[in-house]
């Protein structure tokens, strides 16, 4: 039975991330295989890097949704390319799978997730009812990965992304069993931290997976969001093991780290 944590990096710039989050798994000692998906994009240098830490690399077709008014919506023309993630259903040398979005970390070892079915994932917290397509578990299955396709061609995706049209497709995961809800711990989320910092202060020391959401990528000089320990966690296994590779895509910088604290102490204070 092989087993694989699966990401996609569509360009050199995503590369970045989708190496970081290799080594991040390399840390904890996973078991797993690791797979990426990478479009024509990538260069061929980039590729060479890849290649140091992931068993497996797969050059697939781009897949774009299309949907310009829903992704304008949401302030977020680059998720256009996120219907690519659906090649990862194509793995079928795989048992079983877990993706990662290439702007997560992961802090501890999270082989247990492989005990889950398809398909598990975490709560989104911008809607709840909905889950975070970041993070899921998943069977590989050509049949599925067609059937996904159609549903894509047939239905579309409310917000133009990966993430509307996975949970329209598995729209049963609001009522299916707790087990298929993966607790929060695995795909920790920023955005409105203020709301949760109670919480956070006390079960920091459980958070396995972080998710660099939004446009502040932690290789764009921004911590998505994040409490700057997590970006600052990002930045040191990039300089571990990618800076000293050399790359044409060196991250910069983080600061806005005190901005992002600033901000959420005077979100506090308002009721």
């Amino acid at each position: 039975m092989t087993e694989a944590f699966v990401t996609l990096a569509t360009n050199d710039e995503y590369v970045q991330g989708a190496l970081v989050l290799g080594y991040s798994l390399r840390e904890v000692n996973t078991s797993k295989r690791l797979h990426v998906l990478i479009s024509e994009q990538v260069t061929s240098s980039a590729q060479q890097q890849l290649s140091e830490v992931f068993d497996d690399i797969s050059v697939v077709d781009v897949l774009q949704s299309g949907d310009d008014a829903n992704l304008a919506l949401i302030g977020r023309p680059d998720l256009a390319l996120t219907f690519t993630k659906l090649h990862c259903w194509r793995l079928t040398q795989y048992t079983k799978a877990v993706f990662l979005d290439a702007d997560t970390l992961v802090l501890r070892n999270v082989d247990e997730l492989f005990e889950r079915d398809e398909f598990s994932a975490a709560p989104d917290i911008g809607w709840p009812d909905f889950f975070n397509s970041g993070v899921f578990v998943f069977r590989p299955n050509e049949e599925t990965y067609r059937s996904l396709m159609h549903h894509a061609t047939t239905q579309g995706s409310f917000d133009g992304a990966d993430q509307g049209l996975l949970n329209s497709y598995f729209s049963g995961w609001r009522e299916s069993s707790s087990a298929h809800r993966l607790p929060f711990i695995y795909n920790v989320t920023g955005g409105i931290f203020y709301t949760y910092a109670a919480a956070y202060n006390k079960l920091k020391d459980q958070v396995k997976i972080v998710h660099f959401i939004g446009t502040q990528k932690p290789w764009r000089g921004g911590s998505g969001l994040q409490l700057p320990e997590f970006s600052q966690r990002w930045h040191e296994i990039h300089r571990r093991h990618v800076s000293k590779q050399g790359t044409s895509a060196q991250p910069h910088a983080s600061g806005d780290h005190y901005e992002l604290i600033l901000e959420i102490t005077e979100k506090e204070d308002t009721p």
